[in-house]
């Protein structure tokens, strides 16, 4: 799990550097981004959520100044809010114009019906989006506790997919999961991954500190259900509303597990559901102690 310093080339693809972690924004908060940017360590990917009270000024907006920032701006196309083939070039050529992003994360959505042509991220995908701007270097969403809507056979059908394309079209693949509580879980799953062949990069998703309420209420929009077991472990309940330990104890149980075992290339997407300034600097001090 040592942290890739370089760009370099395998296969035929170029990879971009694997950085230690990586942390999510939305338009509407990008200040937070600026107000931060002393704190979050130089070139760290920034993904900008794709929010259906957000519109693609603001993504646009968002990208750029992240840029701006000296960091990596990585739009996420939700594919079912995308009104048109017309509305997804016009997105994605005044995203490349105004920021110039070096990776993109292709998800589906939550929309239950899709605004436009594109159903999920595999039609998406289909569209040649990849082939039509010249795109290298994609993230992929993976849910080692589940969907809400998809069975499990499904979501590793379509994962195999996404990867057997992205990698025939030449492009460097991460797959960023989706946060969760259930730290055996994640590590089962990558332990499936590499099972079944699959070394690519993978980031955990970790959320950053905040008080229990805001943390099950992120839990219930990203259809995230944790067991009694682990809600009473973390103190994710309507007793424990304000405890905001749910975090350092969350990392120690999956550090312990990661590094048991040798499961490849894992790194780590920061939900910084508490604040920016307050979750980067949590995550800056995990980091330094997981390396000293």
């Amino acid at each position: 799990m040592d942290h890739v310093t370089s760009v370099h080339q395998q296969q035929g693809v170029i990879q971009l550097p694997c950085l230690p972690y990586t942390l999510e924004i939305t338009g509407k908060a990008i200040g937070e981004i600026v107000a931060a940017q002393q704190v979050i360590p130089q070139g760290t990917a920034i993904n900008i959520a794709f929010l259906g009270n957000e519109n693609h000024a603001q993504r646009i907006h968002a990208a750029k100044t992240i840029r701006d920032c000296g960091f990596e701006p990585v739009p996420i196309i939700s594919s079912r809010r995308l009104l048109s083939v017309e509305d997804r070039d016009q997105l994605l050529s005044n995203l490349i114009k105004e920021a110039a992003p070096k990776r993109f994360l292709l998800v589906g959505g939550d929309p239950a019906q899709p605004a436009g042509p594109f159903q999920d991220s595999l039609s998406l995908l289909n569209s040649k989006i990849v082939e039509s701007f010249g795109i290298r270097h994609v993230a992929i969403t993976g849910y080692p506790e589940g969907h809400p809507k998809i069975d499990q056979k499904e979501l590793w059908r379509c994962l195999k997919w996404k990867l057997d394309y992205l990698r025939q079209a030449e492009c460097s693949v991460e797959i960023t999961t989706q946060f969760g509580f259930d730290a055996q879980a994640i590590v089962r799953w990558i332990e499936r991954l590499r099972s079944e062949g699959i070394d690519t990069p993978v980031r955990v998703g970790i959320p950053g500190p905040a008080d229990a309420a805001k943390l099950l209420r992120f839990a219930k929009q990203f259809g995230v259900v944790a067991s009694a077991s682990i809600m009473r472990r973390y103190g994710l309940s309507l007793a424990n509303l304000m405890r905001r330990s749910v975090a350092d104890r969350y990392w120690e149980d999956l550090n312990a597990l990661l590094l048991k075992q040798d499961l490849g290339q894992v790194y780590f997407h920061l939900y910084p559901f508490g604040g920016v300034a307050e979750s980067v600097t949590w995550m800056n001090e995990q980091l330094r102690q997981r390396s000293s």
